[in-house]
């Protein structure tokens, strides 16, 4: 519990108004979106400025506080949940697009400021900034730099971490430190503003990112390819890139996902197909036109049994938003939705889902899976009920030996949610024991006394590595 005097020092900062501890606003920020995590913490603190983040982290080194980064609590790993207790520290009132340097093509942006808000920003000046989580609509910048946010354009642009050429930044001891700049070449030191990208939080606090900025495509366009088998789905997507063409997006959903989509959405999926893919380009006129060609060329080979090509932008944008609604059209199925993140190589996509259906099957789940096919990023899907223990205990399993299914078939177990509290205790299965020595050691040289989003990425205990005969 935090002292009378504490909490003055920070209403000092902040303003009445932004520090709450009233037991509804607590509750309120004791989760995220990931289910099944939840921890209450002693006040929530809400700065504007630097120099006020600043002023709160002196506060907590002082007192060994614990302090937990928040942008818009849309992360899936727990990783803004506060298990240590201490200070939540919401970073939504700074949401400020500081500029927009069109000589250099870089935006400047507070952390609260919104994914989508930095898209409409730069695309009306005729610039791109690509990477496009799902949550983008919600989600603030802040989070994801640090959790390495990908998206649905990850195959062709890259992710979030692609696009941070700079960062400001606030240390577990207080002080203020700047890394990179509006620079395309810096190999001054240690590349701090990488190590920071992906941290979760653990490392610093992100006040304020120069992002990169591109010429935005001028065309768009988008095609449906189904199939009968989810095999030939995925080997269109190892011919695709094997002919040396990267699509803006190559998305895919199995039949479990198709069915639910078009039921919340009604755009014509067809139900009875077992996988789609989702392919669209992007870039001059000509190229997107013959690059769409021959794909939809590799698709017919690999015998798709329709092809369907978007013929307004309208209705492009319909089915990419319907993609998008993937996750919300599953979570209406069941009270409780859990969304993981395994990553293979795209050449082993078909053993992945093949091997999430056997798991699935075995323990008598409902796991539907979808992702991003050009990249190996599938999202496996399970509709459940947290009330219902011994499913939830099946389902735990079930993603132990879906995680360990990715690291046999040379993948990991996330790649983009990031760890946070739950992929923790397998953290270890794929980094190694050594590795996890390193990542402790950084840890420790920016935050020694451990006050940074505590209880994230290294767990207590790790779990023994699951190993199953699928022969």
């Amino acid at each position: 519990m935090l002292s009378d005097a504490i909490r003055s020092e920070l209403r000092a900062i902040v303003g009445e108004k932004n520090c709450l501890d009233r037991q509804e606003a607590l509750v309120a920020y004791s989760y995220d979106a990931t289910p099944m995590q939840q921890a209450l913490p002693d006040v929530v603190v809400m700065p504007q400025t630097t120099q006020e983040v600043q002023k709160v982290v002196q506060v907590a080194a002082r007192h060994q506080i614990p302090i937990v980064t928040r942008g818009a609590g849309s992360n899936l790993c727990g990783g803004t949940v506060p298990v240590g207790g201490g200070i939540v520290l919401t970073l939504h009132r700074m949401n400020q697009i500081v500029e927009i340097d069109e000589q250099n093509l870089t935006i400047t942006v507070q952390p609260g400021v919104r994914t989508v808000d930095i898209h409409q920003a730069v695309e009306a000046r005729g610039l791109f900034y690509p990477p496009d989580p799902g949550s983008m609509v919600i989600s603030t910048i802040g989070g994801n730099i640090a959790l390495n946010s990908g998206g649905l354009r990850g195959l062709k642009y890259g992710t979030t971490k692609d696009y941070v050429l700079g960062l400001e930044a606030v240390l577990p001891n207080g002080e203020v430190i700047r890394t990179g700049g509006k620079l395309m070449k810096d190999v001054a030191g240690y590349d701090l503003t990488k190590l920071l990208v992906g941290s979760e939080g653990t490392l610093a606090i992100i006040t304020e990112a120069i992002l990169k900025l591109i010429p935005k495509p001028t065309t768009q366009r988008v095609m449906l390819a189904m199939y009968a088998d989810m095999e030939q789905a995925a080997r269109s997507v190892s011919d695709i890139i094997a002919n040396r063409i990267i699509p803006g997006t190559l998305e895919f959903l199995d039949q479990g996902t198709i069915r639910v989509v078009e039921d919340f959405k009604q755009i014509g999926l067809p139900t009875d197909v077992a996988a789609i893919l989702l392919i669209g380009q992007d870039g001059e006129a000509e190229l997107v036109d013959r690059d769409m060609e021959r794909i939809a060329a590799i698709c017919q080979k690999n015998q798709a049994v329709q092809i369907k090509v978007a013929t307004t932008p309208e209705e492009a944008e319909e089915v990419m938003t319907a993609r998008r609604s993937a996750l919300a059209a599953l979570s209406r199925m069941r009270p409780t939705t859990i969304l993981e993140d395994a990553t293979v190589p795209r050449a082993q996509i078909a053993p992945m889902v093949a091997a999430i259906q056997e798991i699935t099957n075995r323990f008598g789940l409902n796991i539907c899976t979808f992702g991003h096919a050009g990249d190996g990023n599938l999202h496996p899907t399970c509709m459940t009920d947290a009330r219902n223990h011994e499913e939830i205990e099946r389902v735990e399993h079930a993603f132990e030996e879906i995680f360990a299914a990715a690291i046999d078939l040379g993948g990991t177990i996330t790649g983009e949610h990031g760890v946070g509290i739950v992929k923790a205790p397998y953290l270890e299965w794929k980094v190694g024991a050594a590795g996890i020595e390193v990542m402790k050691g950084i840890k420790h040289a920016f935050d020694p006394h451990n006050l940074l989003n505590p209880g994230k990425m290294f767990a207590k205990e790790s779990r023994n590595r699951v190993v199953v005969n699928r022969a």
